[in-house]
């Protein structure tokens, strides 16, 4: 790096990405091809009116997401995609809407409502979100239009702000709420194709966002484990029973099971975003993997 250019957020590699993925169970993505103020519901994009009805819309509960092709050929539109996920259910759900007013009359209780479209592949979101931080404009834009060269059709899209612009390129993998974090080409590549296959990526996850930043880690640590393996793990075989302290259970789908101590730890030299101070920052990590029982048991009968 030119010691004269400033030191961005996402150039300082020591805090972990485990743990850090943007925790939401219900997402509403909507494509929208004009200007994204710094926060999509700061009144910037859709005006005070209509802002303050989306923001009463998603409550507690949904999160809001705006999408759109790479590339300028990706800002002529007729029409917007809007997809509804249910990263509980893993389930993707795709409307053809005249705006943003069509969020208002959605219902959120679950996938099968709204008379959409169940969409089988993957969403690969690319935060390109400049205005939010800087990281996301180097990174994720040029990260975006070659996975999208790749990939074209509907899989791979830039996006609003996705939660840890200091991990640029972040990514956001639907339908399981998944995040990642620098990620170069060829990774990002490798992360579609397996995505379009189910199969889980391990190399720059931080953790599937319904669950707890210690379920998170927990997850990954098991899954680092098994990525090792000679059988494939799968999007949605592990399953995190128990986050309220710092034993953590996480259960296979074969039924296998495994108890992963973690706990807090302090890292240095940590920036949250682009011109901010260094300051100490506090992650989980895991630091033992136990298999139950059933798993050696499991292992006698093969």
């Amino acid at each position: 790096m030119n010691p004269a250019e400033p030191v961005r957020c996402s150039d300082v590699a020591g805090e972990p990405l485990p743990g850090s993925a943007k925790r939401q169970r219900i997402y509403i993505i909507l494509e929208w091809v004009n200007g994204w103020s710094r926060d999509i519901l700061d009144g910037g994009v859709f005006g005070e009116d209509l802002t303050a009805q989306l923001k009463a819309k998603l409550g507690d509960g949904a999160g809001l997401q705006l999408i759109r092709r790479p590339g300028p050929d990706g800002r002529r539109i007729d029409r917007h995609h809007l997809y509804l996920v249910f990263a509980e259910q893993a389930t993707t759900e795709l409307l053809m809407v005249d705006g943003p007013e069509a969020i208002l009359d959605l219902d959120l209780d679950g996938p099968g409502r709204n008379g959409a479209q169940p969409v089988e592949e993957p969403l690969v979101l690319v935060c390109t979100h400049g205005k939010r931080d800087v990281c996301c404009a180097l990174k994720g834009r040029p990260l975006a239009a070659a996975l999208y060269e790749r990939h074209p059709g509907n899989i791979v899209w830039e996006t609003s702000h996705t939660k840890g612009h200091r991990f640029a390129p972040s990514l956001l993998l639907m339908p399981w709420g998944y995040s990642y974090g620098r990620l170069n080409e060829e990774a990002g590549d490798q992360l579609v194709r397996s995505a379009c296959r189910g199969e889980y990526f391990y190399p720059g996850n931080r953790g599937r966002g319904t669950h707890s930043p210690r379920g998170q880690v927990a997850e990954l640590a098991v899954a680092r484990e098994l990525h090792t393996g000679a059988d494939p793990l799968f999007y949605g075989n592990l399953m995190v029973l128990d986050e309220t302290d710092n034993d953590v259970l996480v259960v296979h789908a074969d039924s296998r099971s495994w108890h992963v101590t973690v706990e807090q730890r302090e890292v240095e030299n940590v920036i949250s975003s682009c011109g901010d101070a260094p300051k100490k920052g506090r992650v989980w990590v895991a630091t033992n993997i136990v298999p139950s029982q059933a798993n050696a048991d499991l292992g006698e009968r093969d």
